[in-house]
């Protein structure tokens, strides 16, 4: 299975400190946005990954990241010339895709939770087919709804829905088939000119092939594009990892995945060891 990141998006929302920066490029506490994504991929147990970027400004992105090689994984970068919605990342990325499955991981979404490696595991295994996620929220009328049966087989997606038929709603993690590559191709854009995520989730509802792993009530997910949700996620990871646990730790996954060296990993840990990130790391050394 590939993964891909769209981290494209202006980040107008957060207007004016996405001028001199990308938004996945923000911090959200003491990680780099884009951390989070990338862990919930290496979480899933993927190793190939492209990540998109805005027009010309994919550099800071490989100043951070590099090929991913430090993680045992790959990393490569492609350019969204033009913002055309969600779905334009698996045309971007039909060759890098080949005739593998896919998982598509939103630049500002952020997820944590118990057991979530399970979860993106058993997503990951499906053979056929689509699997989203269906986040439980009081209020979902502001989002895109998803119903589903007690096999978590989707009944129905809405958007927005004045009278919503579930408490679940869609966020930005979408594990696929390789159909959707000429799905997505075959997409018509929406009113707003874009090629909608909700339009391929519903081609896949349409062929009954569309699947809900719900997370409750104990799962945190938040969309950080705008300065609320971004400094409530500041504030809620910060909270979580008083607990001692650090969220979005790419070498740490790397490390459990086997996928990264003890002597590699314990360098690093020395790199930064003036940081609340690198004594993390130091404190995961001494327990290996």
């Amino acid at each position: 299975m590939k993964g891909i990141i769209l981290a494209a998006g202006k980040g107008t929302r957060l207007y004016p400190i996405t001028k001199p920066v990308c938004k996945p490029l923000l911090p959200v506490y003491d990680k780099p946005m884009i951390y989070y994504p990338l862990s919930v991929l290496m979480e899933a147990g993927i190793k190939d990954i492209l990540v998109i970027t805005p027009p010309d400004d994919t550099k800071p992105f490989v100043d951070l990241l590099g090929d991913g090689s430090q993680l045992g994984i790959s990393i490569q970068y492609m350019e969204q010339k033009v913002q055309r919605g969600i779905a334009d990342a698996f045309i971007i990325a039909k060759d890098f895709i080949g005739n593998d499955s896919v998982c598509l991981a939103l630049g500002d979404n952020i997820f944590y939770g118990p057991f979530f490696r399970r979860k993106l595991r058993a997503a990951g295994k499906n053979e056929s087919g689509a699997v989203i996620f269906g986040y439980y929220v009081a209020d979902p009328r502001a989002f895109g709804v998803v119903e589903f049966d007690a096999e978590g087989k989707a009944v129905s997606i809405e958007e927005k829905p004045r009278h919503p038929k579930s408490n679940y709603i869609v966020p930005g993690l979408y594990f696929y088939d390789n159909q959707v590559v000429d799905i997505a191709a075959g997409i018509t854009p929406s009113a707003r000119g874009e090629l909608e995520i909700t339009s391929v989730n519903e081609e896949y509802l349409k062929r009954g092939q569309l699947h809900v792993i719900p997370l409750g009530k104990e799962f945190s997910w938040f969309d950080a594009g705008n300065p609320d949700s971004l400094y409530e996620a500041a504030g809620q990871i910060r909270a979580a990892q008083r607990s001692g646990r650090m969220i979005g730790c790419l070498e740490e996954i790397a490390y459990h995945n086997r996928w990264m060296e003890k002597e590699q990993f314990l360098e690093i840990a020395n790199s930064m060891s003036k940081t609340n990130y690198g004594q993390y790391l130091e404190s995961l050394a001494e327990e290996i």
